[in-house]
């Protein structure tokens, strides 16, 4: 049997990931506009960009597929039954089934990112390590 407590930790977490997701998903336009910027700056210096490129577009894809799994959590968060306004258990049971639902849709949305966010900031460290520019040789005391 789960507690009341217990319950509570766990839709604070939930929230707290929802409130996380929905940022990213606030502006997906945006950011993803930026880093093609940067991108193509890139290439137009003869970088190389195809991983960051292809990453790039993976996670673009990834974010548009996983969209609707988030979208459809605003319904479930703000009738948030079974917790009262400030997060507290008011029927156990609704609130097991709102855990669940709303557990089930944050796992859905990170299946369906299927790691591209991690992929992406990989391969951007990757490219910033292989184009670094050169330090030039400092003066050393004798």
């Amino acid at each position: 049997e789960i507690t009341n407590e217990r319950l509570e930790k766990i839709w604070a977490r939930e929230l707290k990931a929802y409130e996380k997701i929905g940022k990213a998903f606030s502006d997906i336009d945006g950011v993803i506009a930026k880093s093609q910027a940067r991108i193509d700056k890139a290439a137009e210096n003869g970088k190389d960009v195809t991983d960051l490129q292809s990453s790039l577009d993976a996670f673009e894809a990834a974010l548009r597929t996983a969209k609707p799994s988030y979208d459809s959590m605003s319904g479930l968060v703000s009738a948030h039954q079974g917790f009262d306004a400030n997060g507290k258990v008011t029927n156990a049971e609704l609130a097991k089934s709102t855990v669940k639902e709303v557990g089930a849709k944050l796992k859905a949305v990170k299946e369906s990112m299927g790691g591209t966010g991690k992929a992406l900031r990989e391969a951007m460290k990757a490219f910033r390590e292989a184009n670094k520019p050169a330090t030039p040789p400092t003066e050393r005391d004798s």
